[in-house]
């Protein structure tokens, strides 16, 4: 047990600086610094989106890049990225700049994301895939939560007015510094790597690379299991972005409340995810699957029709119980149906389907408000979760296994 909680325990502090890092240069000093340069709505927009837009592009090739050069070797190549590009921000003065650097930021999570993933599948060996894989995702999580108030209260306190170019640096500076951290502990602890078998000439290279990620993406069954995720996280993407609008300006709640529902989603899936991990280990992926859209969709489905805040937070309540379900188990499923060669291909697909539902989210969500209303948009979105359970009940077979874990 020793022998193998100790480099996931490494990983984990690893993750959390990276997050910690990426966060800080996100949320809300994104949005602010790139209205302080005068960037209107849109533009806005597009400065805080377009780093998802690099992980769609490169999730994937990273991931299989992993399962040809090595795991280790191409993990720091994405923490160098958390070290050095927060402090690229200290150069903008214009918003043009600050769009082309997110763009590049968005390697970091591009390149280190599924490989960190695949590290944690390769560590479990089947033994607590689920648990050890929803236990690295929570404290990943808890790095962004910590991140965007700190940001916050860095912006606050060195600001007497607007914050200036000067307070924005501040916190990038900060944001460096921790991923620097991320960089200095990855090197320290994370040990050698077995070095990949030599004399491999560049075309040999390049088949094991494209063969890795034909095997993959061929297999519907890690194509349904990304897309059940994907989907669930295009829910939460659209309640990102309006249940905040939807609790203050049809509720009549005020903005703490509203802040508050985001917390109480995300405080319940960090709580739960690795209590539901260790228990799709023990009992199976599948029916937490399902359990977890179901859940999912029905809260999300019912916040339109509700107003109290109590209610509007049972609601969030459930939607982040069931998001636990499905997020402790899915990445799981996908590591268990793929060969371990291919880990970094599985999780790179696993990725580039996430930010696609994360991204298109917020996109479908504003398009449906803004041609009906909340309850058709919302039920929309729902029945569109509903629709791919069937889907991944009669197409996702897979062996079922119980593991018992000890503890």
């Amino acid at each position: 047990m020793k022998k193998l909680l100790s480099p996931f325990a490494a990983l984990c502090t690893v993750g959390f600086f990276a997050r910690l890092s990426y966060a800080l240069a996100r949320s809300p000093v994104l949005p602010l610094f790139a209205l302080s340069l005068g960037a209107g709505p849109e533009a806005v927009g597009l400065a805080v989106g377009i780093s998802t837009v690099t992980g769609i592009f490169f999730k994937l090739p990273s991931g299989a890049l992993s399962d040809v050069i090595g795991r280790k070797k191409t993990m720091r190549i994405g923490l160098v990225v958390f070290a050095v590009m927060p402090f690229t921000y200290l150069l903008v003065e214009d918003y043009s700049l600050l769009v082309v650097i997110r763009f590049f930021h968005g390697f970091a999570t591009a390149v280190y994301g599924p490989v960190a993933m695949a590290v944690v599948a390769e560590l479990a060996s089947g033994i607590r895939k689920g648990e050890m894989l929803s236990w690295f995702s929570s404290i990943t999580i808890i790095g962004n939560l910590l991140g965007a108030p700190l940001g916050g209260f860095i912006l606050y306190s060195a600001a007497s007015g607007s914050p200036s170019l000067v307070e924005f640096r501040t916190v990038y500076i900060v944001s460096g510094i921790a991923g620097a951290a991320s960089l200095l502990i990855a090197l320290k602890v994370l040990g050698r790597e077995e070095r990949p078998e030599g004399g491999r000439s560049l075309q040999e290279v390049y088949k094991k690379f494209a063969s890795g990620i034909r095997e993959v993406v061929s297999d519907r069954r890690v194509l349904i299991t990304a897309n059940m995720e994907g989907l669930q996280n295009m829910t939460m993407g659209a309640l990102e972005a309006f249940l905040p609008v939807y609790a203050v300006t049809v509720a009549g709640l005020n903005e703490f409340q509203a802040g508050l529902l985001w917390g109480i989603q995300v405080v319940v899936t960090i709580v739960a995810k690795p209590i539901m991990g260790r228990t799709s280990d023990r009992y199976g992926r599948k029916p937490l699957i399902v359990v977890g859209m179901l859940l999912c969709a029905a809260a999300f489905g019912s916040i339109p029709l509700l107003r109290d805040f109590y209610l509007l937070s049972l609601a969030a309540l459930v939607f982040g119980l069931g998001e636990a379900f499905v997020t402790s188990s899915s990445a799981a499923l996908v590591a268990d149906i793929c060969k371990a060669k291919h880990f970094g291909a599985a999780m790179g697909t696993f990725g580039t389907i996430f930010d696609i539902g994360h991204a298109s989210g917020p996109l479908l969500a504003g398009f449906l408000v803004a041609r009906y209303d909340y309850r058709i948009a919302f039920w929309i979105l729902a029945a569109a979760v509903l629709a791919a359970v069937p889907v991944f009940i009669t197409s996702v077979k897979v062996e079922r296994e119980r593991i018992h874990t000890t503890v």
